[in-house]
């Protein structure tokens, strides 16, 4: 191999091993904050299990000044100067018992800062793209509305494909072509309603009362605050939290949005909602209507 090569070698390795640094760069400030506060706190200690000697000290000196009686050769300009001096010397050793917990202490609050304000600024990053992806997203179903419909909007959004469906009446079965999802989940903020839910319940006209109750509380928690997190659905609802949870949802009065929360009984696949609804379903895809990246928007 030559040097060159050997060079550039190191070159990237020694690059990759920056940027890994940078990448954990928070970790890595926090952790090193987190011990420096410890150890603040044990070096402040044992500096003040020597406080005692140095208080002791400066006392027998300033005793010893003040019983000094004043003469030709030590007046009270000489006795304020002892003193000037004994108590410049106290402070100087408090400086030096105190100084590196201090020192410890100013830099673990640093790196502390640190860890945050570079966890701030990728959250900031993170959330402005993902409010560009967001906003080409629906800017993309617009087109698709404007030249498709909204059929076929629904159709590309979640999926849909034909399935046949026969249902017994009484006049013999019926059959029937439906749209429904030909994947597992209508969309990325879709969530099953089943059985694993410990808020279902075993009789079906419960489920729908349910849903349609939260739904309502969801609202008005919208009016009245103002702005609604997707997370906050799914702990009313008692699904597991997402991360893109914690920055998507809704805004009241937004020109953008719908301006009401919609749990999309019917988004997708309307048949089936409606048969959970009539209490034939047990369980129901709920597909939130979230208005996209509201974090930067509150």
């Amino acid at each position: 191999m030559s040097l060159v090569n050997i060079k550039n070698a190191l070159t990237s390795r020694a690059a990759m091993s920056l940027l890994k640094v940078s990448k954990h760069s928070p970790t890595i400030l926090f952790v090193a904050g987190a011990i420096g506060v410890a150890a603040t706190v044990v070096l402040a200690c044992r500096a003040t299990l020597k406080v005692e000697d140095v208080v002791e000290e400066t006392g027998n000196n300033l005793e010893l000044i003040n019983m000094t009686p004043e003469s030709e050769d030590y007046t009270s300009t000489d006795r304020s100067r002892d003193k000037a001096m004994v108590y410049g010397q106290a402070a100087g050793h408090f400086a030096l018992l105190y100084g590196p917990a201090l020192v410890v202490g100013v830099a673990s609050i640093a790196a502390l800062t640190g860890s945050h304000i570079i966890l701030r600024r990728r959250n900031i990053a993170l959330t402005a793209a993902y409010a560009v992806l967001d906003k080409g997203f629906n800017e993309y179903r617009r087109r698709v509305t404007e030249k498709y419909g909204v059929v076929e909007d629904q159709t590309m959004r979640h999926g849909l494909v034909d399935k046949t469906i026969v249902e017994e009446t009484p006049t013999g079965p019926v059959t029937r072509i439906v749209k429904a999802p030909g994947s597992d989940a209508p969309s990325i903020y879709a969530r099953l309603f089943d059985e694993g839910n410990r808020n279902w319940n075993r009789h079906p006209s419960y489920n729908p009362v349910f849903l349609n109750c939260q739904q309502n509380y969801a609202n008005d928690l919208l009016r009245s605050r103002g702005h609604l997190f997707l997370n906050e659905v799914y702990d009313m609802l008692g699904m597991e939290r997402s991360k893109e949870g914690a920055v998507v949802g809704w805004l009241n009065n937004n020109p953008d949005g719908d301006g009401y929360v919609d749990f999309g009984v019917f988004a997708g696949d309307a048949y089936m909602g409606q048969l959970f609804v009539n209490g034939d379903e047990k369980s129901v895809w709920l597909d939130f209507n979230v208005d996209g990246v509201i974090y930067d928007l509150i």
